[in-house]
């Protein structure tokens, strides 16, 4: 445990209040949600940098982590030659972002946009953090009159929604194999009054029996699952196109992937003591993508397709607008399609309410669609 800063140390009297008042106890999904969206001390809710190339140094500047808009412009370019087309497939003229980050991704697509005279009428960012916003309307500034920002869904909408890494920092919770019982892992404070894992007795299981007898520790995401239903309770017509990294279920719950997925960003660095400096770094889980999928179609929505982030941007046209890139955003294409680096592990999932789902086939899925794998 490093150092603790007063950021820290505030978080951590709410996280003893809030487990106080839960008998001693919190689920690993409770802390995981105040360590990252706490108001004011949370991770994503604090004032502290997170998007970046540089990691953060001991004056406070930098980042810890780089998403893929940060990396290229030609990400949000070739993102949205699939928009342009699923806005005018679905007959709409709007689209959301979930998590827009600095907002760098809703600039590319815009000013991409625009250049194709697919303008949408509307572009709506749905994201908790304040302070985050505050960047974004800065980034954003040229399109006052056509960005809006917004806490939370409507009741009912239209559009098309793109998530890019967002689905990662839904809150989970952890299940525990030990000695053959499973338990639900969660957290307590220890004899010194730190916090402690904690395991107790639990129903609950993996979507899929996990073969063996050995230790394993793994995720289930009820709150992704949530996410996905409430998108298709409320979007009457369009598309939603999320890009993250994560594996199908029969990947996902391998049994020689018997830690889990769970792991810490901070200083461009991993760890995995979720426990250590909360509000301090980002703590995320890969995806189960069959099981949001699942929870989609259960919900009336439809899969449109779902491939590697490498295929669908291949498809998208990536190679054709790189040509006219200059040298260092060709170099950093690489890291967005090269298979040890973000090519294959990041996915693309298509969703459609049944209105919206036939007579078009998504650019991003025409060729490598592993639909059939989820």
């Amino acid at each position: 445990m490093t150092e603790p800063s007063s950021l820290t140390i505030a978080l951590l009297q709410r996280v003893r209040e809030a487990m106080a008042q839960a008998g001693g106890w919190l689920p690993f999904d409770r802390f995981m949600a105040m360590a990252l969206y706490e108001p004011g001390l949370g991770y994503y809710a604090n004032q502290t940098p997170k998007f970046g190339h540089l990691p953060t140094g001991v004056d406070g500047q930098g980042s810890d982590f780089v998403t893929a808009p940060e990396l290229t412009p030609l990400f949000g370019q070739t993102l949205a030659a699939q928009v342009a087309q699923a806005l005018s497939a679905t007959d709409t003229d709007e689209v959301w972002e979930f998590g827009a980050g600095t907002g760098a991704l809703a600039l590319q697509v815009l000013d991409a946009l625009a250049a194709q005279g697919h303008m949408p009428r509307r572009y709506t960012i749905v994201d908790l953090s304040g302070s985050l916003r505050e960047r974004q309307q800065a980034t954003l500034a040229a399109y006052a009159g056509v960005v809006q920002w917004a806490d939370a869904l409507p009741e009912h909408f239209e559009g098309v929604v793109l998530g890019n890494e967002v689905l990662d920092a839904m809150p989970v919770q952890l299940l525990a194999r030990v000695g053959g019982a499973w338990f639900e892992r969660g957290v307590a404070l220890d004899a010194a009054g730190e916090l402690a894992w904690s395991d107790r007795s639990t129903a609950l299981r993996p979507p899929v029996e996990v073969e063996g007898e050995h230790d394993y520790l793994t995720e289930i995401h009820p709150q992704a699952e949530a996410f996905v239903k409430t998108l298709a309770d409320r979007l009457q017509r369009g598309a939603a196109f999320l890009l993250d990294y994560g594996f199908p279920e029969a990947e996902y719950y391998h049994p020689q992937r018997h830690m889990g997925t769970l792991i810490c960003h901070r200083g461009h660095r991993t760890d995995h003591h979720p426990l250590t400096d909360p509000g301090l770094k980002d703590i995320t889980a890969h995806v189960n993508f069959t099981g949001v999928a699942l929870a989609a179609q259960d919900a009336g929505m439809q899969v449109l397709g779902y491939t590697s982030q490498a295929r669908f941007l291949f498809n998208c046209g990536l190679l054709e607008l790189a040509q006219n890139a200059n040298v260092r955003d060709n170099a950093m294409m690489q890291k967005l399609v090269n298979e040890h680096e973000m090519g294959e592990l990041f996915k693309v999932l298509a969703l459609a309410p049944a209105a919206s789902a036939t007579g078009w086939e998504p650019l991003g899925f025409a060729h490598g669609d592993r639909t059939h794998r989820l």
